[in-house]
């Protein structure tokens, strides 16, 4: 009987050694997302500032379409400049007896020489462009790609910062680009008589240049290198994630476009399809909020999931990191969606009529998010062409929801396609990623709160307080409510593990 009781004991002991462990880990991944959300939510944050500045200066929806629309052509540009080599970065210098600097400049050679190269023939293609886009807005597309030059120039550099855990290093240099960014568009917007879009594309060049200053010792010391056989492993890795990657881009940025070609005429009364375009994606910025979410937590997921790969409780850690992602995205969700109402002046009032797309955009990039983390089986079991399959059938019904339903529900339409998209994706993803590396993720546990976060986000639409004061009030005072009692149950969880 005390053998039993014994090994029962030491079962229960090593049980709960193996809780604390895998709590302590979560609380480290929380404080970096933390950092790196500093690093990225406080700068997107005040970023969105600009929003209420520039509708305000361009008060018609179609130039503010027009700059959406080059910024959606600024994602696609990214990808390709990027080639991939941020993952694989830290897929290879987490692998044992590599070199970190060998792997930095492998990898920041690559992007260097596609930079150029890509670069070369953009300058080409709209000197000789056709398109009446380009050919009214070359300067633009000049700035635009300078600007894109300086950012993949800098990404290896972000990305061995990240490898290291200077949080507070990237989050500094994060900030500051934000701060001179404002600084910027304040003095050319408010203090030029007559300002163009044009200035809000220099400004952004010009902010971007600082990252130049806060890498010039990286970018000074670096020195060419290509190796016979980590070069091509790399290339080989990284090209399906540039698919992927492109893929991805679609399914968040072809709305952008798509509306302005295929948004019938007179949709809305007195309103070109330009100008719906504006709209959406005036509207679309307060989806901003969890996306900025869902990037803060990727900066701080992925070197963490890889350095966590060989671990023999990984698979409980990775869903234990879903469940906590679900249930603070959620939070975020319902805390935007109850104070929309004070939140809406952000932005000029001739863009109000599309803030109902909000809610179902929310609910789209929490399953971007949850795509985000089960994406990480074929990562780490080097299977990256079933993201590229995954991404590409994301792109198809992308292509293929706006096609169906911008006809039929506008912006509306568009929204609900991005949301069945990130849906289908993560359905798909988790289906194929339980055959090649299993995880018990809680499936259930997280679709409830998802749905019982999107109920009471609709309870909400519902109710209507005629004052605006005391609606104001309420509404944020359940806000606080549930931030505060979601708070005390996570302490709570921590604690009993």
């Amino acid at each position: 009987m005390n053998v039993v009781n014994e090994k029962f004991l030491l079962f229960v002991t090593s049980l709960a050694i193996k809780n604390c462990a895998l709590s302590s880990e979560i609380k480290k991944l929380g404080s970096d997302t933390i950092v790196y959300g500093l690093g990225t939510i406080l700068p997107r944050m005040l970023n969105f500032l600009l929003v209420s500045l520039q509708t305000r200066v361009f008060p018609n929806q179609e130039d503010y379409g027009t700059i959406s629309e080059f910024y959606g052509y600024a994602a696609f540009l990214n990808i390709i400049f990027l080639f991939g080599m941020e993952t694989a970065f830290f897929r290879f210098v987490n692998k044992t007896g590599t070199d970190e600097n060998r792997i930095f400049r492998i990898t920041q050679t690559v992007v260097i020489l596609i930079c150029i190269l890509s670069g070369l023939a953009i300058y080409w293609f709209i000197d000789f462009s056709s398109a009446v886009s380009l050919s009214q807005n070359k300067n633009l597309m000049i700035w635009l790609v300078l600007t894109l030059l300086i950012d993949a120039v800098v990404a290896i550099p972000f990305a061995k910062l990240r490898q290291q855990k200077k949080a507070k290093q990237f989050t500094f240099y994060k900030i500051c680009n934000v701060l001179l960014l404002i600084s910027l568009n304040l003095y050319l917007l408010l203090l030029t008589p007559s300002p163009s879009i044009e200035v809000v594309f220099i400004a952004n060049f010009l902010a971007n240049a600082v990252y130049l200053i806060f890498f010039f010792k990286d970018l000074i010391s670096w020195r060419p290198l290509f190796d016979k056989q980590l070069t091509p492993e790399i290339f080989k890795y990284s090209y399906p994630l540039v698919i992927t990657g492109l893929a991805g881009t679609t399914n968040e940025m072809f709305s952008r476009i798509a509306l302005d070609n295929w948004l019938p005429e007179n949709f809305y009364p007195n309103q070109t399809p330009k100008q719906a375009q504006g709209i959406f994606a005036a509207c679309y910025k307060f989806s901003v909020f969890m996306s900025i979410a869902v990037q803060a937590f990727r900066f701080a997921a992925e070197p963490f999931f890889f350095s966590k790969a060989s671990d023999k409780n990984s698979p409980k850690l990775f869903s234990k990191v879903n469940h906590y992602f679900v249930l603070f995205a959620s939070v975020i969700m319902v805390g935007i969606c109850l104070n929309m109402e004070w939140a809406k002046y952000f932005i000029d009032s001739h863009y109000w009529s599309g803030l109902s797309i909000v809610p179902i955009l929310l609910i789209g990039y929490i399953f971007l998010g949850i795509y985000f983390n089960m994406s990480i089986w074929f990562k780490l079991t080097d299977k990256t062409y079933y993201g590229t399959i995954i991404t590409l059938i994301g792109a198809i019904l992308t292509i293929g929801f706006n096609y169906l339903l911008i006809p039929m529900y506008g912006i509306i339409g568009s929204s609900i396609a991005t949301l069945l998209v990130y849906f289908f994706m993560t359905t798909i993803c988790y289906w194929i990623g339980q055959r090649y590396y299993p995880i018990p993720y809680s499936i259930i546990k997280d679709m409830t709160i998802l749905a019982s976060a999107s109920l009471l986000i609709f309870l909400n639409s519902q109710l209507e307080i005629s004052n605006v004061w005391i609606s104001v009030l309420a509404r944020g005072l359940v806000s606080i409510l549930i931030v505060t009692s979601v708070f005390y149950a996570v302490k709570k969880n921590f604690r009993n593990s």
